[in-house]
């Protein structure tokens, strides 16, 4: 008999899903995309928002609270505020979210929260215009702030901005992101470089340790306390400087992994269902779609192998791992 909920072997609940709806980006970002891009999959290999809905009603049954649509970037696909909208419509689904790089939100974000929207994470890894086209490979971060207005206009909260910390590339700008959190109710939130689908250690020379941004903390006076007023933390350490309107958040998944309390599931663009982000395994689901009993039936056999953890440390010391990492960039597995 199918159990009823989704649990994993270690006793974990799974009630949150990460769907990719699309392996396009309108960006190239550096620790994404390779300098010379990817072959991106043909449309008729991408699930349809039909499909998508199919398997979100199944799950929501089985417990599932919990959607973020991610990409590549998601808005490059059109339409989103009607997949958002049919998301929306499934009983049991109570949060939404949508992971972007900003550049198309500034246009979308009224009709976005019209059909169901609750909160948005906007990928913003510098505030320096010149380094945000490097980084971006020619993107134009006036785009993304306008982007962080209008979600603020429109009454989206929480407003996340995922800063993924490079060493000797954006780490001078501590300071200034966490400055954006003092007198605005935005929520910055650090994360480590990861080594995902990287066949090489290039990762490394990049790679910084979040403890840094607590110490930077310490230099500047700020006296820093823990916050858990944020909604939709996820595996956040979430932080807030004395006084402050807003909050930081420290995601370090390779130094300090937040396996032990991992809630999620992620659905790739191509339809397969990842129980790891840093694991190779994979089960395509698509095959499935119309049969519920089949559906539930996968993402259980997905769960029976999640591992523990990920093991990310390991590759950071070049030690020896127990599964065989993923060869897919971000941008194919939903970030």
């Amino acid at each position: 008999m199918i159990p009823s909920e989704l649990v994993d072997s270690f006793g974990r609940i799974h009630d949150y899903l990460r769907i990719s709806v699309t392996d396009r980006c309108n960006l190239r970002c550096v620790y994404c995309m390779p300098e010379d891009g990817m072959e991106f999959e043909p449309d008729e290999k991408i699930l349809s928002f039909q499909e998508i809905t199919e398997v979100v009603r199944v799950l929501a049954e089985m417990g599932v609270k919990k959607v973020r649509l991610t990409g590549g970037e998601p808005l490059v696909r059109k339409g989103m505020e009607d997949l958002i909208s049919g998301i929306s419509a499934i009983p049991g689904i109570e949060d939404i979210a949508l992971t972007t790089n900003g550049i198309f939100l500034a246009r979308k974000a009224a009709k976005l929260k019209a059909a169901g929207l609750n909160r948005v994470n906007i990928s913003l890894d510098t505030l320096k215009a010149d380094r945000f086209s490097f980084i971006t490979r020619g993107g134009h971060v006036e785009r993304v702030l306008d982007s962080i207005a209008a979600c603020q206009q429109e009454g989206i909260d929480p407003i996340k901005l995922n800063v993924v910390l490079m060493k000797g590339i954006n780490d001078d700008e501590i300071e200034d992101f966490l400055r954006l959190t003092i007198d605005s109710q935005l929520q910055v939130r650090f994360i480590e470089y990861m080594p995902i689908g990287h066949n090489d250690m290039r990762w490394k020379q990049s790679y910084l340790s979040l403890s840094t941004v607590l110490e930077r903390c310490q230099q500047m006076g700020w006296k820093v306390e823990e916050s858990h007023a944020e909604r939709g933390n996820g595996p956040a350490q979430t932080f807030r400087i004395k006084g402050s309107k807003g909050s930081f958040g420290l995601i370090h998944p390779v130094s300090d992994h937040f396996c032990e309390t991992c809630n999620r599931l992620r659905l790739t663009a191509d339809g397969n269902i990842k129980p790891c982000l840093y694991w190779s395994d994979e089960f395509n689901v698509r095959k499935c779609i119309g049969d519920d009993e089949a559906v539930r039936e996968l993402f259980f056999k997905a769960l029976r192998i999640k591992p523990r953890n990920h093991e990310m440390a390991k590759a950071l010391v070049d030690e020896s791992q127990s599964h065989i990492p993923t060869v897919r960039r971000m941008s194919q597995i939903g970030g």
